[in-house]
């Protein structure tokens, strides 16, 4: 669990404005269109729309130090059923794939069963973004089944195969849950080759680094996790910190933003933007509105489209060549091997 210092210094950023305005005035790089210009890259837009990310509310039963959205037990910010319903309407049209579930802890929305059993009967992937602790919470215990009945792709964050360091991302006692909860998953097929049923991983550096080789972390996580548990998986990915929400509040404190910023910058990589994202994927938010990414979403950068902000207002052909919204936050998705809800990118 964050730590009372780090969240007293975070409420001091609890307002996306306040979060948008350190990022411009502190950082000393140029903007990322900037870069794009000076890369002889074009503005980015939008190539098409395949992936409706449902961000379905902030309360989570945990309080990760890692978390741009600023979730916890505390929160009660979550997507109604009106909103969910203007949502699968969306989903209907054809150029979807996909129906991405994340949070907070998604699960713990009441809409999250009913969300997973129309998408499935429209034929569509659904993903489900899990801490892997919830599903030995109280109530939740169920969840594993209902995934794996569902065939709901699940990815779930394990910063590390060891203890001390997810338990000092995460709060004391999570790494057991989690070996628990993916001991669970296996034992339904999550992971097992042939299965059908996916389980992906998902690692975010515990400090100030970029993530490592992600098909060399996968191996070495492979082994670990076989070795000590036996526990398999289908693949991993890795995620890059966005300075945002806590995490930017730990850089601020310790006095590392404009460090961490500069590495970001000097580690741009142009073969990344081509594969952002942001240029297939909606973003919608628990009241319903509409973003270009889940990092715009925390920070309050609607999509560039005025009379679309609304997933009740979606219009697929308004929105499917969109310019997208950028920010100094962008430089967390081209850095390295760049980082996106699927990891890496080049």
């Amino acid at each position: 669990m964050a730590s009372l210092t780090l969240l007293r210094q975070h409420s001091k950023l609890a307002d996306p404005h306040e979060q948008l305005r350190i990022l411009n005035a502190r950082s000393q790089q140029p903007s990322f269109d900037e870069q794009l210009q000076k890369q002889q890259l074009p503005v980015l837009h939008a190539t098409t729309i395949e992936t409706l990310q449902l961000n379905l509310g902030k309360l989570c039963n945990m309080t990760c130090e890692h978390c741009h959205v600023d979730a916890g037990p505390d929160r009660r910010e979550i997507m109604s059923a009106e909103t969910a319903q203007f949502c699968l309407q969306a989903f209907e049209h054809p150029g979807f794939q996909t129906l991405d579930l994340t949070g907070g802890a998604p699960e713990m929305n009441p809409q999250f069963k009913s969300l997973v059993i129309a998408a499935r009967k429209l034929n569509r992937r659904v993903i489900d973004r899990c801490n892997l602790t919830i599903l030995l919470a109280p109530g939740f215990q169920d969840l594993p089944q209902f995934l794996a009945d569902h065939h709901v792709e699940i990815v779930a964050s394990l910063p590390c195969y060891l203890q001390e360091n997810t338990d000092a991302q995460r709060g004391d006692g999570a790494f057991n849950k989690s070996i628990q909860a993916l001991q669970k998953l296996n034992s339904l097929g999550y992971g097992v080759p042939d299965s059908g049923l996916k389980l992906t991983l998902v690692y975010n550096p515990v400090g100030f680094s970029l993530p490592p080789d992600q098909s060399e972390l996968e191996a070495a996580y492979r082994r670990e996790l076989k070795q000590r548990f036996e526990i398999e998986f289908t693949n991993l990915i890795t995620i890059t910190n966005m300075p945002i929400s806590r995490f930017l509040s730990e850089l601020i404190q310790q006095g590392r933003f404009e460090a961490y910023m500069e590495r970001l910058v000097n580690a741009f990589n142009p073969a990344t933007v081509s594969e952002l994202m942001c240029r297939s994927i909606l973003s919608v938010d628990w009241q319903g509105y509409l973003y270009d990414c889940d990092f715009n979403q925390m920070l309050s950068l609607p999509v560039s489209v005025p009379e679309r902000k609304h997933i009740r207002d979606f219009d697929y052909q308004d929105l499917v060549n969109r310019k997208i919204i950028t920010g100094q936050h962008c430089y967390g998705c081209t850095a390295g091997a760049g980082s996106s809800c699927g990891g890496a990118l080049s």
